[in-house]
């Protein structure tokens, strides 16, 4: 499909906005053509004063939306969100979809929520700006709305000196369907793991000397990958352990270890984790159906994870988050709901609902996923109205291009249990310190609102093989905080 562009520049906007209409199909860009046009496309024009948009299918009637005024000479912006509003209107009628978050494209909606607040919105001036102006439906910004308050106070924390820290483990016992994540199959890479926690061990005490130099305090440590407890005890208890001498954990707000895959959980790893001074884990079923388990790749059963569970809980944690996500591969609304309905019963303190998103790097297709539009804001909805009920609330909120219906990824937790760093990731709210394979540093100067990324090579040979350099990279911390 093509989406041709004339008399203005606001060419990615409108393509994610058609993109949310026709998922999975590839949306090229071509500016002004006085020639033949392939069907199916798109044309946004201003013109003489005029904004007019043409929807051309490959079979069937054109249709065209009533020409809006606007001047050539206005605020991109303003250009921006007209004719965004204009598509928005003409595929809605052509397609009979209306995705529930308007014209809004962005990952982070609450963000800009947030910063409409700030800016004095209240009421009904703050409802009439969302929903009528960038036709957010009425579902999704009350959605953000409760999401906002939850998150604000979170938010309020932080202080100038505050940062967290990212501990990338890049390892899985299989690769999910849906995974675009640069993890790798113990399988293919185990024979890296030893020298990996190694040179990690390194990096961790090489950002804590940085860390202390610049005067700066730990609050949220995260280790996410892949998945962590693919390591042996000994390796989570070595690098908990380096944690623990090399950094002042004694401003420290939260630890958190994924324990995503129930079927690399033990006791011993379990004790490890603890001991080492996380309270906070996640267990994943992503679904509590086998057969979608084993549609999806993954290699445990509803038992493994109902037993991973319950060690947990006997090891000590009184603070568990367990994924699910809406639109899998072979599932069903019912099969969703009866998923949905054994987390909850579990009572986990943290739920977090995902939408399926479809990924260039994962081996999952649109055209696999398809079968699930239909069903996946059923899902979703349920999944939200059956938690809130259950006294968990909204805490944090991000989209993902490629979601299916375009709709959102969702944190609940139970008053006082929300995971901070969720917040300060996707806020950007101060620097997130990150080693390992594949993680890529955040730095972030509070009183401008700066933003620079450090990388660290993708991979763990990579990682490994030069070494050195992920170090020299390490010294862009001080450069940047020193402001040089």
């Amino acid at each position: 499909m093509t989406l041709f562009i004339e008399g203005h520049s606001c060419s990615y906007e409108l393509q994610r906005i058609v993109q949310m209409f026709f998922p999975g199909e590839k949306v090229a860009v071509v500016p002004s053509c006085t020639g033949p046009k392939q069907k199916p496309y798109v044309e946004a024009v201003l013109s003489g004063g005029k904004a007019a948009v043409l929807w051309v299918p490959e079979h069937g009637e054109p249709l065209t939306a009533p020409a809006r005024g606007i001047t050539q000479d206005a605020p991109k912006y303003e250009i921006e969100h007209l004719l965004g509003v204009m598509l928005y209107s003409l595929l809605s009628k052509a397609t009979g979809l209306r995705p529930q978050w308007g014209v809004l494209t962005g990952i982070r909606p609450v963000r800009l929520l947030l910063s409409k607040m700030q800016q004095g919105l209240s009421g009904d001036a703050l409802h009439a700006d969302f929903v009528e102006h960038y036709l957010v439906s009425e579902s999704r910004f009350s959605l953000a709305l409760q999401t906002a308050e939850a998150e604000n106070r979170i938010l309020q924390r932080s202080t100038p000196d505050s940062f967290s820290l990212y501990v990338s483990i890049p390892f899985c016992p299989t690769r999910c369907a849906y995974c675009s994540f640069v993890s790798q199959t113990v399988e293919r890479a185990a024979k890296y793991i030893p020298e990996y926690v190694e040179k990690l061990c390194e990096e961790l005490r090489y950002i804590a000397a940085i860390a202390s130099d610049l005067g700066l305090k730990l609050r949220t440590v995260y280790f996410g990958g892949g998945t962590p407890t693919t390591l042996d005890a000994q390796q989570l208890a070595r690098l908990m352990d380096v944690i623990g001498q090399a950094f002042d954990l004694s401003d420290i707000w939260e630890y958190t270890v994924e324990a995503g895959r129930p079927d690399t959980i033990t006791a011993d790893k379990l004790y490890a984790i603890k001991n080492g001074g996380a309270k906070r884990i996640s267990i994943n079923p992503q679904t509590l159906d086998d057969r979608v388990l084993q549609a999806i790749g993954r290699r445990h059963t509803t038992a493994q994870l109902m037993q991973a569970y319950a060690l947990a809980r006997q090891v000590g944690f009184d603070c568990i988050n367990m994924d699910l996500i809406a639109g899998l591969p072979t599932d069903t609304q019912e099969g969703f709901q009866n998923s949905l309905d054994q987390v909850v019963k579990m009572a986990p303190e943290n739920i977090t609902v995902h939408t399926l998103t479809v990924k260039r790097a994962a081996d999952m297709t649109f055209e696999r996923a398809k079968e699930q539009f239909g069903l996946v804001t059923g899902m979703v909805d349920y999944a939200r109205e059956t938690v809130i009920a259950g006294g968990w609330q909204p805490y944090y909120l991000y989209r993902q291009a490629g979601s299916l219906s375009a709709l959102e990824n969702v944190g609940y937790a139970k008053p006082g249990s929300e995971g901070l760093y969720n917040v300060y990731i996707m806020d950007e709210t101060h620097s997130i310190f990150a080693a390992g394979a594949g993680a890529s540093t955040k730095l972030k100067r509070q009183e401008t609102g700066l933003l620079k990324r450090v990388f660290n090579y993708k991979y763990p040979y990579e990682y490994i093989s030069q070494f050195p350099e992920v170090l020299r990279r390490k010294d862009l911390i001080r450069a940047f905080y020193q402001g040089d």
